[in-house]
């Protein structure tokens, strides 16, 4: 029996059956606003804890870019209560890891660790989110950790193809076409008291989302993040959690609509190899076709079977690798196909990318794609939730971007609803927007006159 979505409006709990194997979701909101979202897995030994912020790279603002990256590094270099070393030490004295991740529009601090010692995990990542202290000289010491951050990403051309491809659809200088780790200048010039402004105004209980998967028990886990906010000194009062980021409307009004126009762009490098990026706007994260774009990734380039793959690489042998790609965000989104070719063959690579995205836009799909995309997509669904972190993560999306948790079976069954004439009016209308062409490579002129 199919379980039905669990709207993340309220508390609630959703017992998980079929390929869910008796898991138990539930959330939860906190004295002070927090909201807790647990997936309790019979049998599983490992948990992984999340502690999510909704605010990235975007909502920076003047004089602030930049200081989203800089607290993701400054939160492992101490607290009131511990060192770097003390953080370090804790996670590894128990053989467990701990990370985080800064997004366009959510930051993540995580860790995973045996089952028994999630309280542990608990104790010190709310330790670093709620009482960081961003020492002046930390500061200044990770200053130059990042710079040498963006300094590797800035060497590896498929990063810079990517970035810069990304700046072209939102335009540069724009919330979302902003580096997330912001760029050199940035980096040097934001002073700790901006660090600190925006760590004060946006790490606050009523934004603040925390989730965990695994073996664990949800109430206990709840008892724990309150003792552990509590004792930093985090409101105990009643708050209303912050409202889910806003679409805006423009992904109902259009893929393309508010965005630049078409483009082309070329990277001078000393390379080998030619990175090419071809695109434009995309689907929105909350659209609900993002399960069309799903096995619409996987016909086109998802996978060795995919038109991109069998075209430019196994008949003509022009690239070694070659795939299409989406990023969706509250109110806009971008896809994009992307090939490394030799550069004297990108003007015949960036015509064959074009060929055959133009190709699933008017001709439709061939006998048996929708069948293999819909199992390439169920399957890498169902593989992605093996591990613990996975479902933690899919919790902290359905709670931020999505408005409601969607069980393995729902999923599922959304994928197989899909059919080709949704994917190829889905296709025509990506085709439709205005298209983005990246080059990055040893040109010194653009490798193509026009885009496509």
């Amino acid at each position: 029996m199919t379980a039905v979505p669990l709207p993340l409006e309220q508390e609630g709990t959703l017992t998980l059956s079929g390929q869910d194997a008796g898991a138990t979701v539930r959330r939860s909101v906190l004295a002070g606003g927090v909201r807790v979202l647990t997936e309790s897995v019979p049998g599983l030994r490992s948990a992984t804890l999340g502690a999510w912020v909704g605010v990235g790279s975007r909502d920076e603002a003047d004089g602030h870019h930049g200081s989203t990256h800089f607290l993701e590094h400054l939160l492992f270099k101490g607290t009131r209560n511990r060192s770097a070393l003390d953080i370090a030490s804790a996670f590894d004295a128990v053989g467990g890891e701990s990370n985080a991740a800064t997004g366009k529009e959510h930051t993540t601090y995580y860790a995973r660790v045996l089952d028994t010692d999630l309280p542990l995990a608990v104790d010190v990542i709310a330790d670093m989110v709620t009482s960081a202290t961003l020492d002046p000289d930390d500061l200044e010491g990770e200053r130059q950790v990042i710079l040498e951050e963006l300094a590797m990403n800035d060497d590896d051309p498929v990063d810079v193809a990517h970035e810069r491809f990304t700046e072209q659809v939102f335009g540069e200088g724009t919330p979302l076409g902003r580096p997330i780790g912001g760029t050199a200048q940035t980096i040097l010039d934001v002073p700790r008291d901006a660090v600190w402004e925006h760590y004060q105004q946006h790490y606050t209980a009523p934004g603040l989302v925390v989730t965990a998967a695994g073996g664990l028990d949800h109430d206990a886990l709840c008892a724990a993040v309150s003792a552990a906010l509590a004792g930093a000194g985090w409101p105990q009062d009643a708050r209303t959690p912050l409202a889910r980021r806003s679409s805006g409307g423009r992904g109902d009004r259009g893929i393309a609509d508010g965005l630049p126009g078409g483009s082309v762009l070329t990277v001078d490098r000393p390379t080998e190899q030619a990175n090419v990026v071809l695109g434009g706007a995309g689907l929105r994260a909350g659209d609900p076709r993002r399960h069309v774009l799903a096995v619409l990734n996987a016909v086109l380039g998802g996978g060795m079977s995919s038109r991109l793959f069998q075209e430019v690489r196994e008949r003509r042998g022009l690239a070694y690798s070659v795939y299409s790609f989406s990023s969706g965000y509250a109110d806009a989104g971008l896809f994009g196909l992307y090939a490394g070719c030799t550069p004297s063959r990108v003007p015949q690579v960036v015509e064959l990318l074009a060929h055959e995205w133009e190709q699933l836009a008017t001709g439709g799909l061939r006998d048996g794609e929708l069948e293999r995309a819909v199992g390439q997509v169920s399957g890498g669904t169902v593989l992605a939730l093996e591990d613990s972190g996975s479902r933690m993560s899919r919790l902290g999306k359905a709670e931020l971007v999505h408005g409601e948790y969607l069980s393995l079976d729902d999923a599922l069954a959304r994928a197989a609803s899909v059919t080709a004439d949704d994917v190829q009016q889905l296709a025509a209308e990506l085709w439709a927007a205005p298209h983005h062409l990246t080059v990055v490579g040893p040109f010194d002129a653009d490798p193509v006159a026009v885009a496509p």
